[in-house]
């Protein structure tokens, strides 16, 4: 018996069974649509949260003092001052730019104009804009002669624009923060809300006006450093380690950190859970294996006349067993592919459906929903596992078909 006339007659058997076909493969379909779904769905996370780490700044080294709850008797400091800052600068050749940042707690009330908003402010050095990806929209940024004089001029984000300036140009205006009047001299580039909280609330003030205006001292509340060339990050990175281990051999709680690291840490999280998730979802595909092999072993008791008629004019074993192997092989095969396509239209129509959640919206990139993203190697390897779960479980059923006595199988009824 060719290949060609036993996949005939396989698919005449299917045929001859569509309703009983269809629901043996609808196990299938929902394990492939199941899988496709659930790593589109942590794929899409996973590259909203890089997006997240790209609006935060590239090839930066963080570095920020926490000190540790339970330390009673450790070593403990205020915090990083200034004085730090500049020994970074000094002893550090493989770090090419540094900004340091001082937040004076969120949720603190601008007023301007009668009208009035919580902001968050932050005093920051000129070159945060370009660590921290923070460009000035309209307006400026703040500059070296505003950090040098103390001067009383803040940027403002783009929410703080429209609630407190909606029908005014902001620029040149006055905005007061904490009880300090501040001129308005630029509108941050809007960006959305990220880990640090929504930036487009943000009020930025020279570093040097909140240490001397507003807290009577040279604190710093975070440092951000960029390296002379990305390569050398790592290099940087353990330069201002050893910088600061000088000075602060003993003290817990005093991290270096990149964001190269964080975001390869934060993904092998999200591959951790798409692989749990992808297994999950994949045992409704082993539940379709065996509804495959259920339904096959049910044919060869129904089909055992027929078997022991071809048995008897010169089928041989591997004959029977092809036929039903491929009966199996096609039923899991053709699940699988309506699961490729009902599993990756289904992932593109949730993204639809959430793009009508405002929640879900990006203002700074102006994509709304969630992030869907079905990559390919997920679309091959579902088909493949599912072919090969329709040949595995319908090997058992094949092999006992294949098995029959001829004399046997032509006297059962």
């Amino acid at each position: 018996m060719s290949l060609m006339y036993s996949i005939k007659i396989a698919l005449d058997t299917l045929r001859a069974n569509k309703l009983r076909s269809v629901l043996t493969m609808l196990g299938i379909i929902i394990g492939v649509s199941a899988v496709i779904l659930m790593v589109a769905i942590m794929q899409g996370l996973s590259y909203n949260i890089k997006q997240q780490f790209n609006k935060m700044g590239s090839n930066l080294i963080i570095i920020v003092y926490e000190p540790p709850k339970d330390n009673t008797k450790g070593r403990k400091i205020d915090g990083f001052t200034m004085r730090d800052v500049k020994r970074i600068e000094r002893d550090c050749p493989l770090v090419g730019a540094i900004s340091p940042e001082m937040p004076l707690g969120n949720s603190v009330e601008a007023q301007s104009n009668g009208r009035n908003m919580l902001v968050n402010p932050i005093g920051v050095m000129p070159d945060y804009a370009r660590l921290r990806n923070v460009p000035a929209a309209e307006g400026r940024f703040i500059s070296e002669v505003d950090a040098a004089s103390w001067s009383q001029v803040c940027v403002i984000g783009s929410k703080v624009k429209t609630t407190l300036f909606p029908d005014v140009n902001p620029i040149g205006q006055h905005v007061e923060v904490d009880g300090l009047i501040l001129q308005v001299v630029g509108v941050a580039i809007s960006k959305g809300r990220s880990f640090s909280g929504d930036t487009d609330i943000n009020v930025y003030m020279p570093l040097t006006t909140v240490q001397k205006r507003l807290l009577g001292s040279d604190r710093v509340g975070a440092i951000y450093a960029q390296p002379v060339s990305t390569s050398m990050l790592d290099q940087a990175q353990e330069q201002v380690w050893q910088t600061l281990m000088q000075k602060y051999s003993d003290v817990p709680g005093i991290k270096v950190d990149t964001m190269a690291a964080l975001l390869s840490s934060i993904q092998s999280v999200f591959m951790v859970f798409t692989i749990v998730l992808g297994s999950i979802a994949g045992l409704a595909l082993l539940v379709g294996g065996i509804g495959i092999m259920n339904i096959m072993l049910v044919s060869v008791t129904e089909r055992t006349r027929e078997i022991g008629v071809r048995k008897a004019v010169g089928a041989k074993r591997r004959d029977i067993l092809r036929q039903f192997l491929i009966e199996s092989a096609t039923l899991s095969g053709v699940g699988g592919l309506a699961g490729v396509i009902a599993g990756t239209l289904g992932s593109y129509a949730l993204g639809y459906i959430t793009t009508f959640i405002p929640q879900l919206a990006d203002k700074q990139s102006g994509h709304k929903g969630l992030f869907i993203y079905v990559p390919p190697w997920i679309v091959i390897f579902a088909f493949v596992f599912s072919a090969t779960v329709g040949i595995f479980f319908g090997m058992y059923p094949a092999v006992r078909a294949s098995r029959l006595d001829p004399i046997q199988a032509l006297r059962h009824e």
